[in-house]
């Protein structure tokens, strides 16, 4: 057989075949640094939401007259070797006998971001 009926992948074929694999890869690793992201963010609002329930429990079962649940806004400042701040606002009705309670989870990580929980404390 001669030359003529050889078969084989020429050079713009194969230069084809990478391009297309290359643009293959590259969406991949886009898809990927995406992915990753999200799964941090995710994190950050489980604990954030974790810091908020504590905190929200916590206020529920206080005494009702407890000085933690006087009227007003409570500054806890940076939750302890987190990135975390946390403050809660207490509301009382205009009859005295519930006081709504507010807790603020906020943040910093590419951008500000909060997560806040409400719940009524009957006397």
């Amino acid at each position: 057989m001669g030359i003529l009926g050889r078969r084989g992948f020429t050079l713009t074929e194969v230069l084809i075949g990478l391009i297309i694999l290359s643009v293959g890869i590259l969406a991949i690793t886009t898809l990927h640094i995406t992915s990753t992201k999200s799964g941090y963010f995710s994190n950050n609002v489980a604990q954030a939401t974790i810091f908020a329930q504590d905190k929200l429990e916590f206020l529920k079962n206080l005494p009702y007259n407890d000085s933690d649940l006087s009227i007003g806004q409570h500054n806890e400042g940076i939750v302890s070797g987190t990135i975390f701040s946390r403050q809660y606002t207490i509301v009382e009705d205009a009859g005295n006998s519930m006081k709504t309670i507010t807790v603020i989870i906020d943040w910093a990580n590419q951008g500000s971001h909060s997560i806040s929980f409400s719940t009524i404390r009957a006397k």
